[in-house]
Parts: C-alpha cells; structure tokens; sequence
C-alpha cells in the first residue's frame, strides 16, 4: 500500500481488530501523529510467535515494521485464570480456535469455572507493548490489570473478555465502564501509559534513528 504524504509522522498500529486499533488511537490521542492499522495492508502478514506476551508482541511490531517502514506499536494481551493454571494466557486469542466468537470464549471460562466462590475465581488481564522502528532497536513495556471472572456476561462495551472481566474497585465489568474508566484501568490502559513517552521522544527524534537515550533509560528501568 501506498501512502499519502501527510504533515503528522505516521505510527502503525499493528493488529486488525477495529476494537483495539480503535482504544490505541484514543489511548495516544495526545501525540501528534497518524494512526494506520494493518487493515490499510491487507497484503502484510504477521505470524504470532514467541511463548510470552512480551514475545510475541516484538516479533509482531518487528514483523510489521519490516514489511512497512513505518514506526509501529503491537501489543500482545490476554486473560489469565489462577484456576484455570493460568490459561487461556498467550491463547486467549485463540481459545476455542479461530472461528470462536467473544461470546464463545466468555461462555467456556464460565463454564469451566462452574461454581468456585469468588475467591476461586481470581483473573487477570496481562498487556505488552512492542514499538519497533527501522534499523533501531525494539522497546517494551507491560502492565496487568488484576479482577475476576464473573458468574455471567455483564455489560456492552469493550471487546473479548471484558464481559466476564469484573473490576472489584468499581463493582462492574470491564464491558460495563465508559471508554475513560476502562482506559485509565486496563492493562492496555496502564501499558500504553507506559509507552507514550518513548513514542514522543521517538516521533521528535526522527522515529526512525535508534535513539540510544531512549534505550539507555529503558534499561534502566528494567
């Protein structure tokens, strides 16, 4: 895909679900930038690999960054269930398999959490952020949300598992808060937080020149 010269740098967003590109573009609304997503390259394909969030969402932002050129964001999230061990984890995209919809998803946890009390029914959501740039080296940050899973869906907004996702401090699940509650909350929230000042200092430094203070302050904080 060609694309047309613009004033703002142009930061890939790189997934394909219209949900989450649409939550990274509020969550970065304060950069002075263009958003894109791989829906605008359809002939791009990424290939998920890696055993952790934090893996997988480099080789994503890698991935992408090669095939476009561009500065670009990818983010690896899930769901964790303590009694569940863990699962569905780096799988919750997958849980179920491909043609599975949220709903699907949502009705096996609950059916397999069957009636544990509250106390047996501990989750949480788990975010990384990967920013890749040309030739330079990739960055990433993580944040995790702590809740439980719900005995039912509760709640229209949001996406994946954020029906069953009960948030303790506000007495409702994820699906059930505004846009502003989930984002100041969630883990992609929290991460993205996290990520905003590497994107600005990279944006002014170029976005595609390894910004080695960058790097240097990010290992620090390790």
């Amino acid at each position: 895909m060609q694309l047309l010269p613009v004033s703002k740098p142009t930061i890939l967003i790189a997934t394909r679900n219209p949900g989450k590109f649409r939550e990274f573009v509020t969550l970065f609304a304060e950069l002075e930038a263009r958003f894109v997503s791989l829906l605008d390259f359809p002939e791009v394909a990424i290939e998920e690999q890696g055993e952790t969030f934090e893996e997988i969402a480099l080789n994503k932002a890698e991935q992408a960054c090669r095939a476009t050129g561009l500065l670009t964001v990818a983010d690896d999230s899930g769901l964790e269930v303590d009694a569940l061990g863990g699962k569905p984890g780096t799988h919750s995209n997958r849980f179920l398999g491909e043609h599975a919809t949220d709903a699907d998803k949502n009705r096996e946890i609950i059916r397999l959490l069957g009636n544990r009390p509250i106390s047996q029914r501990v989750c949480r959501y788990k975010c990384a952020i990967a920013i890749a740039v040309p030739e330079g080296k990739t960055i990433t940050v993580s944040a995790d949300c702590e809740g439980f899973v719900a005995g039912e869906p509760r709640g229209e907004g949001g996406f994946g598992y954020d029906p069953i996702f009960f948030v303790p401090q506000c007495g409702k699940t994820m699906a059930e808060l505004s846009p502003q509650e989930k984002n100041l909350l969630s883990h992609r929230g929290k991460a993205a937080r996290k990520a905003i000042p590497f994107l600005r200092r990279l944006l002014a430094c170029g976005h595609v020149v390894p910004c080695t203070a960058i790097i240097a302050e990010q290992d620090r904080q390790r």
